[in-house]
């Protein structure tokens, strides 16, 4: 079974429904229990990073959240689900993300229109990625975001996107998976992405 993870954040309907459309045996749920049962976690997410890691700590998510990755148990996080798995954000420096991935979530910078909002295309870095498979080059993705994340270890970035300057789009390390940009919005090649990973082995 697949757990959406309500934090009370986020688009969690077009998100199921998403994964509904890709077959997938899934329930939504604020429960740690359920957390703990899950085969595989899905952490979507709209909003600000410090509220995200308060609801989390409330509703005593964090600690599941994080052993249920440790496991090696297939995770996928949409936008702020990415954002979280970092060590820290800009957005609330005071507030420990999981910390899952050493480094910080930043802001775009300069004179770029904030948030980075509409259609654009990612590069691939890791062309062997099961989440990816199917994904065309020119495919174009769904992105509304102001903030994005800085791995200090660089083999995480799976995919980098073009925007005043390249920031990491995608990230894949083990069982870990991450998009900043929202496949359930992404019409096809977004729902190319959450089959692949609703059909992990």
């Amino acid at each position: 079974m697949i757990v959406i993870v309500d934090y009370g954040m986020g688009n969690l309907r077009s998100v199921e429904k998403a994964f509904e459309y890709a077959g997938a045996h899934l329930k939504v749920s604020s429960l740690g229990k359920d957390i703990e049962k899950a085969e595989k976690l899905v952490m979507p997410g709209v909003g600000a990073f410090t509220h995200a890691m308060r609801e989390l700590k409330a509703r005593r998510l964090v600690e599941p959240i994080r052993e249920k990755i440790l496991s090696g148990a297939p995770y996928l996080g949409l936008c702020l689900g990415l954002q979280l798995l970092f060590s820290r954000s800009a957005e609330g420096a005071r507030v420990k993300g999981l910390d899952l991935i050493p480094g910080n979530v930043v802001r775009f910078k300069g004179t770029l229109k904030v948030p980075h909002m509409g259609w654009n295309t990612i590069e691939v870095k890791k062309s062997n990625c099961p989440i990816l498979r199917n994904v065309k080059k020119n495919d174009y993705f769904y992105f509304v975001h102001s903030y994005y994340g800085v791995p200090e270890d660089k083999s995480w970035v799976l995919a980098q996107t073009s925007y005043g300057a390249h920031f990491c789009s995608a990230l894949w390390k083990g069982n870990i998976f991450a998009t900043q940009f929202h496949p359930e919005k992404s019409q096809s090649a977004g729902l190319r992405i959450i089959k692949n990973f609703v059909e992990l082995k």
